[in-house]
């Protein structure tokens, strides 16, 4: 029996600078894989990405763990005796923000390419998945120095040039840290129509971001995309190493041990259920992709997993 195939890498855009003709020929092959893995995902339907947004009422079904509290239908509940909630019918035209974070902490990886490349890749297949039916889609991009937006437009011209402005974002300098709350305050702060907000991070580093989030969510559906290394959640035992924190600039030497990679696989848990946490607190979802695994194949069965479920499938063991 032969090896499993290990799972495809995104194209490398090598730090933002990747320029003609390579950059062409890396994002036509990103958009071919995301159009050979999704399309028909959605069967046509306009159902996508979550349970909405919309404004509009639609049918009503029995209430299942993870729903959204605030789409309790009480006329319904007291009439059944069954909690029931009703959920939106999805608006005609939406609205996708993606907030992305392409900080120094990005530029690593040790499995399959780096967390940038991935966390471009999955901007691409977000816009992919939210651009049909004459959505739109724009973004904010924060390096940590630098904020960077990119207005909402319909159509596949304007797809492709969002994800050639994200795809040659220079590296940060290092020594600079992140700012992901400059990027959601930066949305918040627009005058936007109800819409979709994909935040796209490592979410490593203070979770110093959770009141900008919580501004972003009282107007907006959420999404948020953990974009992670197996070194940000393990320590491979290699004895004496050297590690280097990307946005501070600070090295330090360590001798790995069996307590070391405990006290680290520990801390790595307990940061991302605290960053779980936020975004419960404001009912909203997140997608874990990893550079080790198949992140296109990971996308599918997430979207497929919220439509099940907004469907009422499933909704009894």
């Amino acid at each position: 029996m032969s090896a499993p195939r290990p799972p495809q890498a995104p194209p490398s855009f090598a730090g933002g600078a990747l320029r003609d003709p390579q950059l062409a020929a890396a994002l036509q092959t990103l958009e071919l894989t995301i159009r050979r893995r999704l399309d028909g995902l959605l069967h046509g339907s306009y159902q996508g990405l979550l349970p909405g947004p919309g404004s509009e009422p639609g049918e009503a079904r029995e209430y299942q763990p993870g729903d959204d509290v605030r789409l309790m239908d009480w006329s319904v509940t007291a009439r059944t005796t069954v909690p029931h909630v009703r959920m939106p019918v999805a608006d005609r035209e939406l609205e996708t923000w993606l907030v992305i974070d392409l900080s120094a902490s990005l530029d690593f990886g040790t499995v399959g390419g780096v967390k940038r490349d991935l966390a471009i890749a999955a901007a691409a297949a977000m816009t992919h998945l939210t651009m049909r039916g004459g959505n739109r889609v724009g973004a904010i991009v924060t390096t940590g120095p630098d904020l960077i937006s990119i207005p909402a437009r319909g159509g596949e011209a304007a797809a492709r040039t969002l994800l050639r402005t994200l795809a040659t974002t220079e590296t940060a300098p290092e020594g600079s840290r992140g700012d992901l709350t400059a990027g959601l305050e930066a949305l918040r702060r627009r005058s936007t129509r109800r819409g979709l907000v994909v935040v796209i991070s490592d979410f490593l580093g203070p979770i110093d971001w959770a009141r900008a989030l919580r501004g972003v969510a009282g107007r907006h559906e959420v999404l948020g995309i953990e974009v992670l290394d197996p070194r940000d959640v393990t320590l491979s035992d290699l004895g004496r190493v050297t590690l280097r924190d990307p946005e501070s600039g600070a090295v330090r030497d360590f001798r790995v041990t069996e307590r070391l990679q405990a006290d680290f696989a520990r801390a790595a848990e307990d940061h991302r259920a605290a960053v779980r946490a936020e975004f419960r607190r404001v009912g909203a979802p997140v997608m874990g992709l990893r550079t080790d695994v198949d992140w296109i194949g990971d996308i599918a069965r997430f979207v497929a997993t919220n439509q099940r479920r907004s469907a009422g499938i499933g909704a009894k063991s």
